[in-house]
């Protein structure tokens, strides 16, 4: 049966009233939410937001990091019938303009003063904006307002109104917007409805046998759809409990606080966990080091057993007790049943390192337009394969167009791009299928196996397909490699362009005879270089001789989401590299 958000959480608070909810460190403790104040926040907030003016089909815009306030702003907006459409906190006031305009927000819900200060320069271009409301601190403005005022703007409201609201939206309502963090042009915005986010969020949560006892951390961007997913609209299905992670940097931290049950990571994510990692063990003194190489041996073939349904090896369950319980009870990842990697794909390398050390991270392929996941792979035996990301979430069909092109249709299916039909028909065939864009493979038993991107496909001058992301995973996998960018689209041969991981390049510079202490150093000494052509060589001994990288440049620093190389979720903007480093790759072609 077909329900609304309002339907399914209003059923979990009725049965959840005074269990956690949500719990925020505020001055160095953790205060907790339960679901009765929660679910009594949300319907204040829907009606403050109601006498400041918000129109039934308007939208809500946040920016801000994850907070209670998020949370209560988003599905006050939807109780309210209008769209909340969340921004980027590393958004422009340009990029802010965008959406808010796109979206025609009544209301936008900003986190603090550096916020705040984006929407006071664009307000005056957008016409539809009848108010701001700050999460936290206070404005002189009188077209600002604080988080403590709503109460207050809720009174002027009637109960009766907002239960109106609420009982004209349908299931098939649109109710919220994701706005793709686009790696090309503007963004789009996607248009998810009730059914949509209900009926995926009950599938995952029936496939991973979750319960009311889950907890999850909340860090990951929300205005994207896999952390919506995971700690916004599972939770209220569920009735667990979410905590809100004080920053990407104290995540760590956090997590030993936390002990979650599940945890979703980007690549990137796990990349920095991992260098970390290794960064610390190369400090271990020798019999430390022999011991942990021993396990790691042992973890390997394990982990590989376990996938197959074979027994674990001898001594398996000794490496487990000295080495690998206790890596996850330093992670705070003690408790953790499920170890997801979404939004992009994970090199081999990084997934094989925690595999080895007894933590088999799964991976999970989905887009916005299916509303999150569009297959689901479980740690349990024929259930997952490491580089596999499993079969389709149960309900929903999947198959490889002729061209490559991974296809899906079900329920998880979006309704359209807003304000944009030209695209939607492009997204969304007249048979139901949605066009995701990506290349991959499925295997006799239905596991999906991306490849690379369709568009992002370079073509030679001798007019060879090639996959950029299959050759980046390689060269990633060079220990001091942080990232790589393939480039040979229209040209005679293939090169690369390279960042070094900051916490390794002095050590691998000692072992390669060079002096070099950071990367800038490196990519300008011979004896570095060298090295790294050695390497580059044994990966090109894996590859076709079209495929071949021919010469490189090391970057001086890492591309990242401030230097406009990255998207929010880390997805590389090929176009803005290109662009930004022509110079360097002109260097390679002269």
């Amino acid at each position: 049966m077909k329900t609304t958000i309002m339907e399914v959480m209003k059923s979990t608070v009725d049965k959840f009233g005074n269990k956690v909810a949500l719990n925020t460190k505020i001055n160095g403790e953790w205060k907790q939410m339960t679901w009765n104040e929660y679910y009594k926040q949300i319907r204040t907030a829907a009606r403050a937001f109601i006498g400041l003016g918000l129109e039934a089909g308007k939208a809500v815009s946040i920016l801000g990091s994850n907070c209670p306030q998020w949370f209560i702003s988003d599905l006050a907006g939807i109780f309210a019938g209008a769209v909340p459409g969340g921004i980027y906190t590393t958004n422009s006031p340009e990029q802010c303009q965008y959406i808010a305009e796109h979206s025609e927000a009544n209301i936008a819900v900003v986190e603090n003063a550096e916020q705040l200060a984006k929407f006071k320069q664009i307000r005056d271009q957008l016409p539809d904006l009848k108010a701001i409301v700050l999460m936290n601190g206070s404005d002189t403005d009188p077209n600002v307002y604080s988080w403590s005022d709503l109460p207050k703007l809720a009174e002027k409201v009637p109960e009766d109104e907002l239960n109106k609201r609420i009982k004209a939206q349908k299931p098939d309502d649109t109710c919220t917007l994701i706005y793709t963090s686009g790696t090309t042009g503007n963004p789009k915005g996607v248009m998810i409805s009730h059914d949509n986010i209900t009926w995926v969020a009950r599938q995952m949560l029936k496939t991973l046998d979750a319960t009311e006892d889950e907890q999850i951390i909340s860090y990951l961007p929300l205005s994207h759809i896999a952390e919506q997913a995971v700690s916004l609209h599972g939770p209220y299905i569920l009735g667990c409990t979410v905590w809100f992670a004080e920053s990407i940097d104290k995540l760590g931290e956090n997590l030993t606080e936390v002990h979650p049950t599940v945890f979703v990571g980007v690549p990137r994510v796990w990349e920095k966990i991992q260098a970390k990692m290794m960064a610390a063990g190369a400090q271990n003194p020798p019999l430390k080091k022999k011991i942990a190489a021993w396990a790691r041996g042992k973890g390997m073939v394990g982990g590989y057993a376990f996938q197959k349904g074979e027994p674990m090896p001898f001594l398996y369950g000794l490496a487990n007790k000295l080495v690998f319980s206790k890596v996850r009870e330093k992670l705070g990842l003690d408790r953790c049943r499920f170890f997801v990697s979404t939004a992009a794909p994970i090199s081999k390398d990084t997934l094989e390192f925690f595999l080895s050390l007894g933590i088999p991270i799964t991976e999970v392929y989905g887009m916005s337009e299916c509303t999150g996941p569009g297959t689901v792979s479980l740690p349990e035996p024929f259930k997952f394969e490491t580089g596999w990301a499993g079969p389709p979430v149960p309900g929903t069909e999947m198959k490889i167009a002729e061209d490559g092109e991974v296809l899906m249709r079900g329920r998880h299916v979006f309704k359209g791009y807003f304000k944009n039909e030209a695209a939607t028909k492009e997204s969304i065939d007249a048979e139901g299928w949605l066009h995701s864009g990506d290349v991959g493979k499925i295997d006799n038993r239905g596991f999906l196996k991306i490849t690379d991107r369709k568009k992002e496909l370079i073509i030679t001058a001798g007019g060879e397909n090639i996959p950029p992301q299959v050759l980046e995973g390689k060269l990633k996998a060079i220990p001091v490699i942080s990232q790589a960018v393939v480039i040979g689209d229209k040209r005679k041969y293939m090169t690369a362009l390279f960042t070094l991981d900051p916490e390794k390049v002095e050590q691998v510079a000692s072992e390669a005879g060079s002096p070099a202490k950071n990367s800038a150093e490196a990519a300008k000494c011979k004896k570095f270089n060298a090295y790294l052509q050695g390497k580059v060589e044994e990966v090109n001994q894996s590859l076709a001789r079209v495929q071949t990288i021919k010469k490189f440049v090391i970057l001086p620093q890492e591309l990242s989401i401030e230097g406009e190389e990255l998207t929010p979720t880390m997805k590389l903007k090929r176009r803005i590299v290109n662009e930004k480093y022509a110079k360097e790759i002109e260097s390679m072609y002269a």
